[in-house]
């Protein structure tokens, strides 16, 4: 019983997130990032404004929740073999073939409107280095801890970030996802290669 209340409990949570994350993000599209105030989302999403910093404890994570569930998506990624940076380059990949936003490829114009936000404020790419942290840290713990897996770490999610924004960069240009893609997985190639040849104990 206690267990069924504790899992409905957090679903109302997720569902709370989702809802607040959402209304902000699409005020935020309609009038930008710094002409909307934390009491306006919260007024629009009818929570008082403690209750929303008690969720999201910076503005910026309105819009940041959405790269929440990738936070530990390497760490996860790595374990699935049969080497890490194999395991990495697959899901990469495998991302670029779904249009995966966190792959930046991807010409849908709610998730280029997103992207463009994203990356076009200040704030917001400032914050999004706090996310990428978490990530390493995890992908570091998920290689085995110590120097040379935080090394290995950030050298990973920095390549992939890179990828991404690069990928970003030329749609928001005006180029389609056809006109991309096969540069795209060419350049995943060649960094994940690079990768595996400077760590050649994790390919």
């Amino acid at each position: 019983m206690n267990s069924g209340n504790a899992g409905l409990r957090e679903r109302k949570k997720q569902r709370m997130y989702q809802a607040v994350s959402d209304i902000a993000i699409r005020l935020f599209l309609e009038r930008g990032f710094d002409a909307v105030s934390v009491a306006e989302v919260a007024a629009a999403a009818e929570i008082s404004k403690p209750t929303l910093f008690r969720y999201f404890p910076a503005k910026e994570d309105l819009v940041l929740h959405r790269f929440a569930d990738h936070e530990d998506e390497a760490a996860r990624v790595v374990a699935q073999g049969p080497t890490p940076i194999a395991a990495l380059r697959r899901n990469f990949l495998d991302g670029l073939e779904r249009c995966d936003p966190i792959t930046g490829l991807n010409d849908h114009p709610a998730v280029l409107a997103f992207l463009t936000l994203l990356y076009g404020t200040p704030a917001l790419a400032g914050r999004m280095y706090a996310y990428l942290e978490r990530s390493e840290a995890a992908l570091a713990e998920a290689l085995g801890g110590g120097l040379e897996a935080r090394l290995a770490a950030g050298q990973i999610i920095a390549v992939q970030r890179i990828l991404a924004l690069e990928n970003w960069r030329r749609i928001a240009d005006g180029e389609s996802v056809a006109q991309v893609r096969a540069d795209a997985v060419a350049a995943a190639q060649r960094a994940f290669g690079a990768l595996g040849a400077g760590l050649p104990h994790l390919a």
